[in-house]
């Protein structure tokens, strides 16, 4: 019974907004001095744009297909992408059936007199329509009632961006249209052609990007309003990493390189080794700070291009580090002209043992005392036996002391200090080479 009266309820408001709008609607959409054509008169008696086709006889099917136009630009930082596109929607409408065999292509402007679907994109962060010279939006209506509905849209999408393997990362974004207000028992969204439904991308030519490839599919958006038709389209888009080779990587390699210079430069010439040290350090701060210009500030990615410049620093901070050991051995071997840690160790030695002889001096002479005092009793009492005397603690220390720095001193000691810049011309190319390898293999092929 209550079934019986929602459906009668249901009619009834229907046919009460139909009875109202019939008579006023034409002339409240056409403005004044405006004459439609005697069959788009016929067609629009009578109709409501305010319901949609097939209102109580099931969901009306919209099929959906995509022109892209350009795609503009792609942002790492704001993680968008922006797009212009050609937008066309088909669906049918039992209300504009008439006679003939043409269509009737009309001005877009009309299109406020019919009901069209509310389809939105769904991550667009900003949109808009083109308006020169007109609105750039076609209407046209077959015989059997089918309606084509075509947009020109700009609009910037938001993609989600994984950037641990940049600059040879591959980045998959979508394209997602959805019905705002009908849910899937008004309405149904549908590919035209499946994935042939969108065209132009092999066409596109990216400044930093390649188009690999690209689909269709469709599914349900689940809200807590109930179920809405949902098309999305998939393109997979692949870095062009010839740019960053030549903008980043071969700069960086070539300063690794220009730091190993120092290893064929006398030892002896500290101002023009530490020169060259210092130079390409700070040269590869620049270029280190210079190739995250064009990404985010904050994120949590530790990039491949990251990496690589880590791996470059480390290596030219260790040539740095590599002449000031070379320099101290070289200051501590016994056949330096100039040895002033030698000199250093001596000195000490002397002091040490001055300190030693002067302990022992003074111990000596208080022992005489002590003996002459006891002496000088042994006549009123007899003497007993004397106990033996404890070791002196701070010459103890000061004799350990100086065997542990002795020893310390000799693990530093090195045979021929020239050997070390010879054992680095080797070691560090290598080294690097090795590293390259591990790298390119892992971000291009793992």
């Amino acid at each position: 019974m209550m079934a019986v009266l929602r459906s009668g309820v249901r009619v009834f408001i229907m046919l009460l907004i139909s009875r109202m709008l019939e008579n006023s609607l034409l002339s409240a959409e056409v403005k004044e001095g405006e004459i439609l054509p005697p069959t788009i008169q016929k067609l629009m008696k009578g109709y409501n744009k305010y319901l949609r086709p097939f209102f109580d006889n099931g969901p009306v099917t919209v099929g959906m297909s995509l022109d892209i136009a350009s795609i503009d630009t792609i942002s790492e930082i704001n993680m968008d992408y922006t797009a212009t596109i050609f937008l066309r929607q088909r669906w049918t409408d039992e209300r504009l059936v008439f006679e003939g065999n043409k269509s009737l292509s009309l001005d877009g402007r009309l299109v406020e007199l019919l009901w069209v679907p509310d389809t939105f994109i769904v991550d667009s962060k900003k949109s808009f329509l083109h308006d020169i010279t007109v609105e750039n939006r076609l209407i046209r209506i077959f015989p059997n009632g089918t309606v084509l509905y075509a947009l020109r849209i700009t609009t910037t999408v938001a993609c989600n961006m994984d950037l641990t393997k940049y600059p040879m990362d591959k980045q998959t974004c979508t394209l997602q249209l959805e019905s705002w207000g009908y849910n899937i028992n008004d309405v149904m969204f549908y590919w035209t052609r499946g994935n042939e439904s969108v065209s132009g991308l092999d066409t596109l030519r990216l400044a930093q990007y390649t188009v690999e490839d690209h689909y269709t599919s469709a599914s349900e958006a689940i809200y807590e309003t109930g179920h809405y038709p949902k098309l999305i389209f998939h393109f997979e888009l692949k870095r062009s990493i010839l740019y960053f080779i030549l903008e980043t990587y071969v700069p960086s390699s070539l300063l690794v390189v220009l730091s190993w210079v120092s290893f064929w430069i006398s030892q002896s010439s500290v101002p023009a080794r530490i020169c060259i040290g210092v130079t390409t350090v700070l040269t590869m701060t620049t270029l280190m700070m210079g190739a995250r210009t064009s990404l985010p500030n904050a994120n949590c990615f530790i990039k491949a291009i990251d990496v690589y410049l880590g791996i470059c620093f480390s290596f030219i901070f260790g040539a740095l580090i590599e002449y000031a050991v070379a320099h101290f051995c070289t200051l501590n071997h016994p056949d330096a002209n100039i040895v002033m840690y030698g000199h250093q160790m001596g000195g000490f030695d002397e002091e040490m043992n001055g300190m030693v002889t002067t302990i022992a001096a003074e111990n000596n002479r208080a022992k005489r005392r002590k003996e002459k005092a006891a002496s000088d009793e042994a006549a009123l009492a007899p003497t007993p036996e004397a106990p033996e005397e404890p070791p002196n603690r701070c010459l103890i220390v000061l004799v350990l002391l100086r065997k542990v720095l002795r020893r310390a001193a000799n693990c530093c000691h090195v045979e021929n200090p020239h050997l070390i810049d010879n054992y680095s011309r080797m070691t560090f190319p290598l080294s690097f080479v090795f590293v390259n390898l591990l790298y390119w293999t892992y971000y291009l092929y793992l």
